[in-house]
C-alpha cells in the first residue's frame, strides 16, 4: 500500500441537529447537540405532510422527508449516546416507507443507450469535447482482474495474452470508472495530448515499471480528462465529463459544483458496483495502481440531514427547510493517514485481495478525499471514527 504525503486539515464544526433514516430498517438515529436543547424533555418530534418537525428550547427544525416516506407519530425515544452523552442526545425513531417509491438513478453509465446520439463536454468548463457520437454498441469491460482467472477457466493457453480489449468505430466500451472511445478528427481541435512526468515514487521500487501514461486534456481550460491508450483511442473518465443527449443541443447546467458533482458520480458509481457484483470493498487506486482510499460501503438505503450548530439554534418557520438527501454510508482509510491500526487493516486487505479496484486519477482521488473528510468533519463527533475507520456519507 502506498502513502501520499497530502496535508489536508479539516475543521470539524458543532452539529446541531442530525438525521439519519434507514429505509430498509424503517428506523432513524436523532442526534441533537447539547448546546441546542440540553434536556430531552426540551425536544419535540412530530410528524407532518411529508416532514419531519423538531422543536428545541432554541428554535424550531423542519425537514422535508422524501416522497412515500413520513414519520411515525409518538415513536421518538431517548437512546443512551455512549461516551458522547455529554455533548450530544441521541434518540431513536421509526419511520414508515412507501413500497411505490421510486427512485431515479443518476449513474451516468446505466443511462448511456444504442442508436442514440450523445455529445460528450468538459466538466470543468462545459467545452463540447466530443460532437454527436451514435453508438451501435454500448458494452461492459470486464472486472479489471478478469485476466487473473482467465487461465483457471481455460483449458489452451490464454487467448487473450498481452492483447488489449478497445472500441471499433461507434463503439462506447464502459469501464468501472471510465469510456473507452474511438477518436475523431475533431478531437484535434478540442483535446491536448502530453506524455505524464515519470512517477517519482515508482524509482523507489526497482521491481516496478516506470509508468509513463499518454494524458489528454481539454484545450480550453487544461483540466485532464482521461488517457490515449493508442492513437485512436480514448479512455475519459466520468468523473471528468459530463455526457449530455444531443437531442438537447445545449450546453449542460453548471448547477453543481465541482465537488458535488465528483460526490454524486462517485455514490452513484459505488452504488451500482455494489449491487452488481454484490461487493461492500472497494480499493481506490491512481492510474499507476497505487491505492489511495479504501472505502467499505456500510449502507446504501440511508437518508441524511445535517443542521449546523447555529442554524439549529436560530432556525424558525420563516427560514427556508433544509432537505434530506439519499447517502451512502462508508468507512474509509486514507492511505496518507495511517497509523498502526490502519496499517494492519490496509495489509489484510492486501494479502486477502480485498476490495474491488477503482482506478481514478491522482487529481480525482484527491479531491474525492477531500469531500469525503469534509462529510466526516460536520456528522456528530460520536459518529465519526469506527474501530480503525473513519466514517462518512456520500450523497446521491
Amino acid at each position: 500500500m502506498a502513502k501520499y504525503d497530502l496535508e489536508m486539515p479539516v475543521k470539524t464544526r458543532g452539529v446541531g441537529v442530525f438525521l439519519e433514516l434507514r429505509k430498509r430498517l424503517q428506523s432513524g438515529l436523532l442526534i441533537i447537540g447539547k448546546d441546542v436543547a440540553g434536556n430531552p424533555a426540551d425536544v419535540f418530534v412530530t410528524g407532518g405532510d411529508s416532514s419531519l418537525n423538531i422543536r428545541t428550547p432554541t428554535g424550531k427544525v423542519t425537514l422535508i422527508l422524501p416522497p412515500g416516506v413520513s414519520y411515525l407519530d409518538e415513536s421518538c425515544i431517548l437512546t443512551p449516546g455512549g461516551e458522547s452523552c455529554e455533548e450530544e442526545l441521541h434518540f431513536r425513531l421509526r419511520i414508515s416507507v412507501s413500497h411505490n417509491t421510486i427512485e431515479e438513478s443518476s449513474d451516468i453509465v446505466r443511462t448511456l443507450r444504442t442508436q442514440q446520439t450523445y455529445c460528450f463536454y468538459c466538466q470543468s468548463c462545459t467545452t463540447r469535447l466530443l460532437e454527436d457520437r451514435l453508438f451501435k454498441r454500448v458494452l461492459p469491460l470486464p472486472n479489471g482482474n478478469w485476466n487473473a482467472i482467465v487461465d483457471d477457466w481455460c483449458c489452451h493457453p490464454d487467448p487473450f495474452a498481452n492483447k488489449k480489449m478497445l472500441p471499433q468505430a461507434e463503439d462506447c466500451l464502459v469501464g468501472d470508472t471510465f469510456f473507452l472511445l474511438t477518436r475523431d478528427g475533431s478531437c484535434d481541435q478540442t483535446l491536448l495530448q502530453e506524455v505524464s512526468p515519470a512517477d517519482s515514487q515508482d524509482s523507489q521500487e526497482p521491481k516496478k515499471t516506470c509508468r509513463r501514461l499518454a494524458l489528454v486534456s481539454c484545450m480550453s481550460c487544461s483540466s485532464v480528462l482521461g488517457e490515449a491508450l493508442t492513437p485512436e483511442t480514448l479512455r475519459l473518465y466520468i468523473t471528468q465529463v459530463v455526457v449530455e443527449s444531443s437531442v438537447r443541443d445545449t450546453k449542460p447546467e453548471l448547477s453543481l459544483t465541482r465537488s458535488r458533482f465528483l460526490e454524486k458520480t462517485v455514490a452513484a458509481r459505488l452504488a451500482e458496483l455494489s449491487n452488481s457484483m454484490s461487493s461492500f470493498h472497494f480499493s481506490v487506486q491512481t492510474e499507476t495502481g497505487k491505492t489511495f482510499l479504501l472505502l467499505w460501503l456500510l449502507n446504501s438505503d440511508s437518508i441524511i440531514a445535517s443542521v449546523p450548530e447555529w442554524s439549529a439554534s436560530t432556525h424558525t418557520h420563516h427560514s427556508p427547510s433544509p432537505k434530506v438527501a439519499r447517502a451512502l454510508k462508508l468507512l474509509y482509510i486514507a492511505c496518507s493517514q495511517m497509523g498502526a491500526q490502519q496499517q494492519d487493516v490496509a495489509t489484510s486487505w492486501e494479502v486477502n485481495a480485498t476490495g474491488h479496484s477503482v482506478v481514478l486519477p491522482l487529481k480525482v482521488c484527491e479531491e474525492l478525499l477531500q469531500v469525503i473528510e469534509d462529510s466526516n468533519a460536520t456528522i456528530p463527533a460520536s459518529m465519526r471514527h469506527m474501530r480503525a475507520y473513519k466514517v462518512a456519507y456520500l450523497q446521491l
